[in-house]
């Protein structure tokens, strides 16, 4: 057992529903709206970047801007999570979140704003992201019981804020302006951090020691590399990103919508947003006894994602493969996510997560990028192939590791935090 040692066990259908807890509705209204911000903030930053002139390029700039301080930060973010706790840091992170976001509103309104601004703004942005995602997996246990379904209740919660996310933005944008987009996402962010504020109560576990901050890390590293089922996905998940992460998007996108038109780009789009949701409806009920192997099984749709354009299948074929798609990776994520927060004790738990997101992220980019030159030399089509035969591949691969196929659902504890008045 490694959440507690005072714990008590209880059979995962003895659990009541995460909705009952005061604390998980508050952190799902937080996580919520934080994540209809995130949706939000690539149309309205496209646009801004786009409608001040810098072109295509601009946005590039923009958005590395944006997600290069998440990647270098990240970690830091995890050991100051467990040393402040994850609430103080998420709580910050929204502040600083809405402060870029209206200080961007005010020079579109205002001025002639320059590029160098938007991106220095955007890396205060990502840095405060940094800050906040570490967290995120040390919270879900002392706000649930039922860590398992409130995973998948906020992994629907994701999968609706993608859908709806840009759709609010273009709508703004459109009958409103780009500025207003920026003030409504900082609101978000701002709601997020009201609703993780009562939050500060609950009973987290810090960090005390006086271990500067190198030695925090090594600490991190140890938990994180002492488990070879915990390395073994990021490894085979870094990979992943790579070659099937990085190309699907861009190279999918720029087929799809060459194969059916925008507007059915859109609808493939949804399709995989309805998977999603399925995905997550599916994680509240099944609890496999081998959650990481049912989880990857799942995975095995997802390389149907970038086989769909590769083949240039019918309109109504590759909308159910998006389904099968979403669908797929929503499940693994519940099982992974429950996996993580079930096996790696609270104290150190952002740390590790920390490493998760590190390893999971830092190569999409580089998968981006290099995406363009492959097509451009063997064609689209031929690299998502290769991407779809690599997705089915590294799934496989991660299915041979004993340690993956071993690990075993944790008995589901009571972390001793009970409830604060809202009824569990």
């Amino acid at each position: 057992m490694t959440i507690d040692d005072a714990t008590v066990q209880r059979k995962p259908d003895s659990l009541p529903s995460p909705w009952r807890s005061s604390r998980f509705r508050l952190f799902f209204m937080a996580r919520s709206t934080s994540l209809l911000a995130d949706g939000m903030l690539m149309v309205s930053l496209t646009t801004a970047v786009l409608g001040a002139g810098y072109g295509a390029g601009g946005v590039g700039y923009a958005l590395a801007a944006w997600m290069a301080p998440i990647a270098l930060l990240v970690l830091f973010g995890g050991v100051l999570a467990d040393r402040f706790t994850p609430q103080v840091m998420m709580v910050g992170a929204d502040v600083v979140r809405m402060a870029a976001m209206l200080a961007l509103a005010a020079l579109l309104v205002a001025t002639d704003v320059r590029l160098w601004q938007i991106m220095v703004l955007m890396a205060l942005s990502g840095a405060a992201t940094a800050m906040f995602q570490p967290g995120l997996a040390s919270m879900v246990p002392q706000v649930a019981e039922d860590i398992q379904r409130a995973n998948a209740l906020l992994r629907i919660s994701e999968a609706i804020s993608t859908l709806i996310g840009p759709g609010v933005a273009g709508l703004l944008v459109a009958y409103w302006q780009v500025s207003g987009s920026f003030v409504v996402i900082a609101a978000a962010y701002a709601l997020s951090a009201l609703g993780l504020a009562p939050l500060r109560k609950l009973s987290t576990v810090r960090d005390d020691s006086d271990d500067p901050m190198f030695r925090r890390l090594v600490t991190g590293w140890h938990e994180f590399r002492s488990r070879s089922w915990l390395w073994g996905v990021i490894a085979v998940w870094a990979v992943y990103g790579l070659f099937v992460f990085g190309p699907a998007l861009p190279l999918g996108a720029a087929l799809l919508i060459e194969q059916h038109g925008a507007s059915g780009y859109g609808w493939i789009a949804s399709a995989d947003g309805a998977g999603t949701i399925i995905g997550g409806l599916l994680g509240m009920r099944v609890r496999p006894r081998r959650p990481l192997v049912a989880g990857a099984c799942a995975m095995f749709f997802f390389a149907l994602n970038p086989l769909a354009p590769a083949l240039g299948w019918s309109f109504t074929v590759t909308a159910l493969t998006g389904v099968l798609a979403g669908c797929g990776f929503a499940f693994w994520g519940v099982m992974w996510a429950t996996s993580v927060q079930s096996h790696i004790p609270l104290a150190v738990l952002s740390r590790v997560y920390a490493y998760d997101v590190a390893g999971s992220i830092m190569v999409i980019p580089l998968g981006r990028a290099l995406s363009g030159p492959a097509a451009e030399s063997v064609g689209a089509d031929r690299v998502l192939l290769f991407s779809s035969v690599m997705g089915i591949v590294c799934i496989a691969v991660m299915l041979c590791v004993p340690a993956i196929r071993g690990l075993r659902q944790a008995p589901k504890v009571s972390t001793g935090t009970g409830d604060d008045g809202g009824g569990r």
